[in-house]
């Protein structure tokens, strides 16, 4: 009988902890489902029901059939975290990654086993709570990305398992506590992009021996880094960039063995470079933006597994050591601007891969190195401004990866390599002032959208094979020895933004069907030989702005079309021109535009040309008032007799036919209307026509008998409908029938035909801030009228300054799909009757989902001046090439200079940068029609502002959201804001400084939760 009980007993014993399981699962899967119906049942967790085990949903890890992980990374939860989570007993791992999730820290104190708490990239708000250590069993916390403030609780030093502790990027401005070096197990700590007061770095952070990585870029530092920090044996990378720092570095941080990553740039340090370097694994080096002297230590030349060396913008003199060439993992060396001289070592890319090689602005001499490809990985050449002398290297023009070479201001001669031309990848060829000599070629590289080989010998024709290169945006050949005709292939060049070829020997006429030449900015052909008429088409440019025919034998008159063109600059002097120039042309702003053509009047002049009126020779009447009077009133007499016939005749017809022309006009409002489409189509007329451009003609239409205006823009008036502009078309009306904001511009409905659109806009009184900025540096031209604009204060420049900002800011971070704007410009921000900036037209925007990295662009688009140098090397493009547009118009409000027309050598934010690295008084610069005592500190912070948003390297720029703040800040009821901010916000410690065209590939550096949209040209 016992024999048959025990099979019994023994099933009995095990099914007992089964059914005690299954029973704790069904209580988890309740905690769940009501934490789901709590979190408001978010769609993401619809298989979550009571029919299924926990354990087999994907958010869900169990072990032991119990769970103990809950992973709810981007769910879109956008309410608080219930304290019902904590009901599941065995938790150890709480992800809530990238959702909406607002309130202050969680409540999370009866997870009595939580090791890993992840709430990165929320809506959290307020301090790290007091009493965090109550959390003793965390081993990983991460809450960076959100919106923590106040200060850091020593507290936080008594989680004695911790092994990594995330707070970038919050909102903390208080204090850090030294206790931090009592997690003697961390090994991960990152504190970067928060505003702390200015601190010293804790010599207690030296405690912690097992620390590998250490994140504490732009953090507010201040002082010298710790002797202490050679206690880190453990440390791998380090990284205390942006900050304050000074004295010198450790000789003992060279010394950490296993230290693979040092990024210090743009502080303050001093002194020379540790001479002796034993640690052998480092990788990358970036001590950039310093103030240290010397030589580069020759010791540098044992770190073999160096990839990256970064030592720019410091006081480094003598040579580069020639160990530096034979590093066989050197794949990126940057040492520009610094007082380098010497040889650059021959062996240079000859034992490593090398892909950017940075030199500019030294007095190197010599040759440049002829393995600088030996790799065939080589993106870039950056040599410019130093003494060197011989011929480019051949090799070079078998580099397929070559995307930019930059050797202007040198003493390069003999001819580019033929292969150099067409190399496949090269975007950007800039000769400028050298001796190279030799004639162009008929093909090129198809990326090519860059030349600029003024000041060299180049000679013989312009090839008409020139058609081919189909996307040069920039053409600059100025003072060479290029002689025949332009050629007419040079018009299909369409994207086409700049021509300069000023100080030749061409003859011939200009072209004269130049109506591609849509893009076009500037055209200099001045000092040729140049003869024939001025082309009429010249006035179907819709962009030109800077036109010089000096210096050639041009004839005949003037084309009075080109009057109608929005000239910023106009040179025909010196030529034999006759008769009488545009009435537009008759004013100050063009008063040495037609020197030297003795053939030129104008009616009253006001510039300096004879009055036309003094040379009419009137012939006596040789007819009576009386016969003539007569002749008059028979005419008169008649006209009215057909007049009244035909008037009753058409009338009909015309009202029918108005009606059916109505009928084929949709109107999808947006807005309500005060007005009908009646209204609009009726007033299309040239005496309302306000502006063109590259898409269309505005025109300033009243609404009603009390003078209230639209703005319309018709967009094309074509029978095919231009596929180009039917992208912008699409692209307006889509984001602007979206956004809602007070700095932006308000489109209130669309018209639309089958050849014809048209937008409706509020109408912005005083126009745009361009003709504000530089009008009263030149007539500007409305309609018949001449209007000239008062010079703006710099209390409404700050104003226009801050609702510009706010809109791009709204643009970038607050709609639900972030939009780049990709034309910033001072013609694109409007202003209301109080100046109150909007940003304008989105033909060229792009509308982006948050987790897309970059979006690619077929095109370059934008404005010439405007551009980021990232367009150099691609076509992706992000939020940070707003951010760069939107620098430069910062610095076109200080500086009152316009973007493109500072000198003939550079731009305005390659004028500002100089200026700020050769350290000139930065009073000089400032606008002296706005320049007062009482505003210099402000004007001088927006221009640090617009230093930092110029930055050549994207993810050195600061966003859209820091930028609105720091104007916001300026704009304290109490006035002068740089005063008032004093410590809390210092421009300096931030303004990168980092070189045109090249940063930033292939080094990849931590950054902010932004850096995952920044550019990499990989």
């Amino acid at each position: 009988m016992s024999q048959l009980c025990l099979p019994f007993l023994f099933l009995l014993f095990i099914s007992i902890p089964f059914e005690a399981t299954s029973q704790y699962i069904k209580t988890e899967r309740t905690v769940l489902l009501q934490l789901k119906h709590q979190l408001g049942d978010p769609p993401s967790l619809v298989h979550w029901n009571s029919s299924s085990s926990p354990c087999d949903w994907p958010e869900i890890n169990c072990t032991s059939d119990s769970v103990t992980e809950v992973h709810l990374g981007d769910k879109n939860i956008t309410v608080s975290v219930p304290p019902i989570i904590c009901d599941l007993k065995n938790l150890t791992y709480l992800d809530l990654y990238n959702n909406f999730i607002p309130g202050e820290f969680p409540m999370l104190y009866d997870c009595s086993w939580l090791e890993v708490l992840v709430l990165a990239q929320n809506y959290f708000v307020g301090p790290i709570p007091g009493d965090i250590d109550r959390l003793s069993t965390l081993v990983y916390l991460d809450i960076s990305g959100n919106n923590f403030s106040g200060d850091i609780p020593s507290s936080i030093g008594r989680l004695p398992v911790l092994n990594t502790l995330n707070i970038v990027q919050n909102q903390f401005k208080g204090t850090f506590p030294k206790e931090i070096g009592n997690l003697l197990n961390l090994e991960v700590l990152m504190m970067a992009y928060n505003e702390f007061v200015p601190m010293r770095i804790p010599p207690e952070f030296g405690r912690m021996s097992k620390l590998r990585y250490l994140w504490m870029k732009q953090t507010n530092l201040i002082g010298e880094i710790p002797e202490s920090f050679d206690n880190l044996s453990g440390l791998e990378h380090l990284d205390m960039a942006v900050n304050n720092l000074e004295g010198h570095i450790p000789s003992s941080l060279f010394s950490l063995e296993n230290l693979t990553k040092v990024y210090l740039f743009h502080n303050k340090l001093s002194g020379e470079i540790p001479k002796t370097v034993e640690a052998s694994s480092l990788i990358e080096i970036d001590l950039s933006a310093n103030n240290l002297t010397g030589s580069i230590p020759e010791d540098f030349g044992k770190l073999q597994n160096l990839e990256f060396l970064n030592l720019a913008y410091n006081q480094l003199t003598e040579e580069l050591p020639t160990s530096l060439a034979q590093l066989p993992a050197l794949r990126d060396l940057r040492v520009f601007r610094n007082k380098l001289s010497g040889v650059l070592a021959p062996e240079f890319g000859f034992h490593s891969n090398l892909e950017g090689f940075e030199v500019s602005e030294n007095q190197f001499s010599g040759q440049l190195p002829e393995h600088l490809c030996a790799g065939g990985v080589l993106q870039g050449v950056v040599a410019y401004t130093n003494n060197l002398t011989g011929r480019i290297p051949e090799s070079l023009g078998n580099c397929p990866t070559l995307r930019t070479i930059q050797l202007h201001n040198n003493n390069f001669s003999g001819e580019i390599p033929r292969r150099l031309w067409t190399t496949y990848n090269l975007s950007t060829l800039l000769l400028t002032n050298n001796s190279l000599s030799g004639k162009l070629p008929s093909r090129v590289t198809w990326n090519m959208s860059r030349v600029e080989i003024s000041n060299n010998k180049f000679s013989g024709e312009i090839p008409p094979g020139i058609a081919s290169w189909s996307n040069l945006v920039v053409f600059q050949a100025s003072n060479n020895l290029f002689s025949g005709k332009i050629p007419k292939e040079v018009t299909n060049l369409s994207h086409l933004t700049t021509l300069l070829l000023d100080g030749n020997d061409l003859s011939g006429e200009l072209p004269s069907e130049i109506i591609s030449w849509r893009s076009l900015t500037t055209l200099d052909v001045s000092n040729n030989k140049l003869s024939g008429e001025i082309p009429s088409a010249m006035a179907s440019l819709p962009d030109l702005l800077y036109l010089d025919l000096s210096k050639n034998q041009f004839s005949g008159e003037i084309p009075a079309e080109i009057g109608n063109q929005r000239l910023n600059s106009l040179n025909l002097s010196s030529n034999q021109l006759v008769g009488k120039i545009p009435k537009q042309f008759n004013n100050l702003a063009y008063e040495v535009s037609f020197l030297k053509n003795s053939g030129l009047c104008a009616d009253h002049p006001i510039v300096k040309l004879p009055d036309c009126n003094s040379k009419l020779h009137h012939q006596p009447n040789k007819l009576s008032s009386k016969f003539i009077a007569m002749i008059v009133a028979l005419s008169l007499l008649a006209s009215s007799v057909i007049l009244l016939l035909s008037f009753f005749l058409v009338r009909d017809y015309r009202r029918k036919k108005y009606g059916q022309y109505l009928s084929t006009w949709k109107l999808t409002s947006f807005q309500r209307l005060g007005f009908t489409k009646g209204n609009i189509l009726s007033n299309l007329t040239d005496n309302n026509l306000i502006g063109s451009g590259g898409s269309g003609k505005v025109y300033r239409i009243a609404i009603n008998r009390s003078g209230e205006s639209v703005a319309v823009k018709k967009i094309w008036n074509s029978k095919e409908v231009d596929h180009k502009l039917e992208k912008e078309f699409l692209a307006e009306v889509e984001i602007l029938s979206n956004i809602r904001h007070s700095n932006i511009v308000k489109l209130i409905c669309c018209i639309s035909s089958e050849d014809s659109k048209l937008l409706v806009y509020e109408y912005m009184e005083n126009r745009s801030l361009d003709r504000w900025l530089h009008g009263n540096k030149r007539s500007l031209i409305s309609g018949m009228n001449s209007v000239h604009y008062a010079v703006l204060d710099w209390p409404r420049r700050l104003q226009i300054a801050v609702g510009a900002a706010q809109g791009l800011c709204y643009m970038h971070h607050e709609c639900l799909a972030p939009i780049i704007h990709r034309d910033v410009k001072s013609s694109n921000i409007l202003l209301d009757s109080e100046f109150n900036a909007k940003i304008a037209d989105f033909g060229l925007a792009k509308m982006l989902t948050r987790h897309a990295s970059a979006h690619s662009m077929s095109t370059v688009a934008g404005s010439f001046g405007y551009l980021a140098p990232e367009y150099a090397y691609t076509t992706k493009v992000n939020a940070k090439v707003d951010v760069y547009s939107f620098g430069v118009v910062l610095l076109e409000l200080v500086t009152g200079k316009e973007a493109n027309s500072v000198d003939e050598n550079m731009n305005l934010a390659e004028w500002a940068w100089q200026h700020f690295s050769e350290d000139k008084h930065m009073v000089e610069i400032l606008d002296p029609e706005v320049k007062e005592t009482s505003y210099l500190e402000e004007m001088i912070l927006v221009y640090k502002v617009g230093i930092l948003c110029t930055d050549a390297s994207p993810s050195n720029r600061p966003s859209m959201k820091e930028v609105s703040h720091i104007l916001r800040s300026c704009c304290l009821p109490n006035g002068h804001a740089a005063k008032k901010m004093g410590s809390d916000f210092d421009v300096s410690p931030l303004l990168g400084r980092d070189t045109p065209y090249l940063s930033g590939y292939k080094h990849g550096k931590k950054g902010s939760k932004e850096d995952d949209n920044m550019i990499n040209i990989d």
